[in-house]
């Protein structure tokens, strides 16, 4: 092949908030494929905000990003050349790929998608990661039950907005927590939830939320943590169920943070909260794919995606995560179909 293959690197571990001294791009041939290998030609790039703990060495769940390594993430992709019997040239795939152009990668990590059952980009997000995040969350740790009160923080964001459709067709009442008035009218005109708070425009949003929920909080969705978690904790019912999916009001942190003693609002109200990752349920990834899948044919379940251009432009699409930019999933598309 006679072109390039730009790839993006972690150019060096942020202190706080990355920047655009955090990546660093470079041109490379195009990898050859290798016995049992696929070639595949990147189309879309998930930019997630968990990607920004793997820039860190601290211990946690998912291994570090290696400095002057490419990063790596979620990306649906096209074959373009295969040493693999179980995938051939023009097969649509996704898997855990390079911020590259392309990427050679053994066959047993990719998953094929079916183009005609879906837009290629919902392998990134409704029957993707995010919406498995949100599928097992809500469900398992959740419960939500009809006539209950669900709290969704980050609600515009990929998983949240999954997480109040959901609670809406299990008969909940959902309050979300949102960053804008674009975010709060597509939440409540086009998605249905009850309520919309804006937390950027707030003088209480310990009020607010009171408010929004006067029955009191039966089930959390916490995807951000900070003074809002701090605000929808002290609601909570007893029985309530808080499923602990994001902190990402704390990422960037480079301190620890003081702030309310929540033990007892849990231990007095017999409340039960889980942190969770969504590879805990590996095994079932199959039944949350197929319920996903089936709620999207039927217009069950709608999504939203915000899609910047260029791969020149995924450090600033990441960046933008932090910012509040996205209204849905943020993806960075690579190339044409």
């Amino acid at each position: 092949m006679g072109e390039k293959n730009r790839q993006v690197l972690l150019a060096e571990r942020p202190k706080g908030m990355p920047d655009d001294s955090t990546f660093k791009f470079v041109e490379t041939d195009v990898p050859e494929p290798k016995e049992g290998q696929v070639l595949v030609r990147a189309l879309y790039l998930s930019v997630d905000p968990y990607m920004r703990g793997r820039m860190s060495d601290a211990k946690s769940y998912a291994e570090p990003f290696q400095v002057g390594k490419a990063l790596m993430g979620g990306v649906v992709g096209k074959v373009v050349k295969s040493n693999d019997s179980n995938f051939a040239e023009g097969d649509y795939v996704t898997g855990m790929l390079k911020w590259a152009d392309y990427t050679a990668i053994n066959g047993k990590h990719l998953q094929k998608i079916d183009p005609n059952a879906a837009p290629i980009s919902t392998a990134l997000y409704v029957t993707g990661m995010p919406g498995l995040t949100a599928y097992f969350g809500l469900l398992d740790i959740g419960q939500p039950k009809e006539g209950e009160t669900v709290v969704v923080s980050g609600a515009a964001g990929a998983v949240g907005m999954i997480v109040g459709q959901i609670a809406k067709l299990k008969g909940s009442r959902v309050v979300g927590i949102a960053g804008s008035d674009e975010k709060i009218a597509y939440l409540k005109e086009e998605l249905g939830f009850d309520e919309v708070i804006n937390y950027k425009t707030t003088e209480n949003i310990r009020n607010d939320i009171k408010a929004a929920c006067p029955q009191g909080v039966d089930v959390y969705f916490d995807n951000v943590g900070g003074e809002i978690s701090d605000a929808v904790l002290s609601l909570l019912n007893f029985h309530a169920r808080v499923a602990l999916c994001g902190q990402i009001a704390h990422y960037n942190a480079t301190k620890i943070e003081k702030g309310p003693r929540i033990l007892p609002y849990l231990l007095t109200r017999s409340v039960l909260l889980k942190g969770y990752i969504v590879s805990d349920y590996e095994d079932q990834f199959r039944d949350g794919v197929k319920q996903l899948s089936q709620w999207l044919k039927e217009g069950k379940i709608t999504y939203k995606e915000t899609i910047t251009e260029g791969l020149e432009n995924a450090p600033d699409a990441f960046l933008g995560l932090f910012r509040g930019d996205n209204l849905g999933k943020q993806l960075v598309k690579v190339a044409d179909e």
